[in-house]
């Protein structure tokens, strides 16, 4: 048998030359092909490695990659081989020098094409290392190592061949190395350097690739921080987001029967779902600090500004109770015991008055407490609020005012929760704010979808939702993913200083009713529960 590169072979016809020629030429051709459609730095390796021996025979291989990151050395990637395909290698590190054969080509960016690496020249400036060969009871002999170079010759790797076979379908031993191996000709080193160069160019834009998503995953996270930044009472949020969206994307892919069986996912798309959840929130950035991060019904400030005019208003009463048991004690003087004993009577009638002006004040500062904490309020704190909302002071510059001003009043009269109305478009303006910071990025064609997927979390399958009011066929099926990882978490977040966690065991009802009330996917809510996708943050279901 003959190879394609003995192109002097005698007993070979021109014909069966001109068909090798032309099986090379076409497998060099399809190498480029599949070179530049994969994507993937370990099969891009693999494929480069396999090819290389196809080509030439040879009986093992292996490839290195060049690391700049600190002090520059090779990063053994990968090998192949015959004489022991079981065996599994790790990689590791190995310093550019002499010390090793693909070491001096790195250093170098020489070609070695060495016909026994056991008979090497005494000048020569490398040397071969014979630790694996003595380790795997392996004999090398021909070797040939390439450097891997980019366009700009910039040295990407090295690629190594071992034991160019005289058949490819030869199985060789130690004692028969000799016979069955050739060294490796000038033509196939020539082509192989060819092919090298092109793996090169491959690893680089694949390597570029990943630089690109690891910056912008860096981007991502960056991005997360600064939401977290200004809401650190949501800290870690967007992250359990993630993580439950993601999980609850591959589980429902795993379906094959029911509504969800059409729902398939690959890695591209989880990561768009992943990228989704991950920057749903972001939009928080343009919503007011004050209300963003608000967690009782009034303002810090307003509060003390509250507070500051009770006491105002505790201290006029003090003095305006003085000064009229003042204006008495002068109007009516007494010169015996009965005036005297009238007199004690007007003057406590005035200290029982100041009193009950007091606690009544102080009754109303109790009930601003109360109704200022994000709770459902009843209706005897509403009545109260609006009989305080009639009370009026005299302030210092001899002016009625009331007590607590139609805002604060409304603040204080929200039935539900701590926002008003306003406030909550307010914090619902968040999506439309995440979707048109989301749409201004050039996204790539497999996470093109990341904006609308953020900006439907907040829709419901009934309707009721925002900031669009999309009804189920509207809403894309990973928007209703991250919707039940985002109303899980809001319920079972232990981060909220303004309520309590609830149990697993709630959340989950409460997910059940809204989906009973076709508010959310009751396939998803089953499938979140059925699969325990809550278990990814490490709840565990207590029953």
């Amino acid at each position: 048998m003959t190879s394609v590169f003995d192109l002097g072979n005698p007993n070979q016809s021109t014909s069966e030359a001109l068909h090798e020629q032309t099986w090379l030429i076409e497998e060099l051709l399809t190498i480029g092909t599949t070179l530049s459609a994969t994507q993937d730095l370990n099969q891009l390796l693999s494929l480069i490695l396999t090819k290389s021996r196809q080509i030439t025979w040879s009986d093992a291989g292996s490839v290195f990659l060049i690391d700049r990151t600190n002090t520059p050395c090779l990063w053994f990637k990968t090998t192949q081989n015959n004489f022991c395909p079981d065996v599994v290698f790790q990689e590791y590190q190995l310093p550019i020098t002499a010390d090793s054969l693909v070491g001096y080509v790195a250093l170098t960016g020489e070609t070695l094409n060495l016909a026994d690496v056991y008979n090497l020249p005494p000048d020569a400036p490398y040397r071969f290392n014979p630790t694996l060969d003595n380790a795997l009871n392996y004999h090398t002999r021909s070797v040939l190592v390439l450097p891997m170079l980019n366009g700009s010759g910039d040295m990407i790797g090295v690629l190594q061949l071992i034991n160019r076979k005289i058949d490819p379908n030869l199985t060789l031993s130690p004692n028969t190395v000799d016979q069955l191996t050739q060294p490796y000709s000038e033509p196939e080193e020539q082509i192989v350097r060819s092919l090298a160069s092109q793996a090169a160019i491959s690893i680089e834009r694949n390597q570029l690739q990943e630089s690109i998503e690891q910056l912008f995953a860096a981007f991502v996270t960056a991005s997360v921080q600064a939401i977290e930044a200004r809401d650190p009472t949501t800290a870690g949020h967007s992250e359990r987001v993630a993580e439950l969206t993601v999980r609850l994307g591959q589980a429902a892919s795993e379906i094959a029967l029911g509504p969800l069986k059409g729902v398939c996912f690959n890695s591209e798309q989880i990561q768009e779902l992943r990228y989704a959840a991950l920057l749903h929130d972001f939009g928080k950035v343009g919503v007011p600090e004050a209300v963003l991060s608000k967690q009782k019904k009034l303002f810090p400030d307003q509060l003390e500004l509250i507070q500051q005019r009770f006491a105002l208003v505790r201290r006029t009463l003090e003095m305006t109770c003085a000064q009229a048991k003042f204006k008495y004690l002068v109007e009516h003087p007494h010169h015996h015991d009965q005036a005297e004993c009238a007199h004690c009577q007007h003057l406590i009638q005035l200290d029982q008055q100041l009193v009950a002006e007091l606690q009544q004040l102080e009754a109303y500062l109790d009930l601003i407490w109360q109704a200022n904490q994000p709770q459902i309020l009843a209706g005897e704190p509403i009545a109260q609020l609006r009989e305080l909302a009639q009370y009026r002071y005299q302030d210092i510059d001899g002016q009625l005012k009331p007590l607590i001003t139609a805002a604060e009043m409304e603040q204080l009269l929200v039935k539900r929760g701590n926002l008003t109305a306003a406030e909550r478009l307010a914090i619902e303006a968040h999506v439309t704010h995440t979707y048109d910071f989301l749409r201004s990025i050039p996204w790539t064609k497999s996470l093109q979808a990341v904006p609308l997927i953020a900006y439907g979390h907040h829709e419901r399958l009934d309707g009721t939702g925002y900031p669009q009011g999309l009804s189920a066929p509207e809403i894309p099926i990973q928007s209703q993913m991250v919707a039940v990882a985002d109303i899980y978490d809001a319920l079972t977040a232990s981060d909220r200083p303004y309520k309590a966690s609830l149990p697993v065991a709630t959340a989950l009802n409460i997910l059940r009713q809204e989906a009973a009330e076709a508010r959310v996917n009751g396939e998803l809510v089953q499938l979140f529960e059925q699969a325990e996708i809550f278990a990814v943050l490490g709840h565990c279901l207590k029953v």
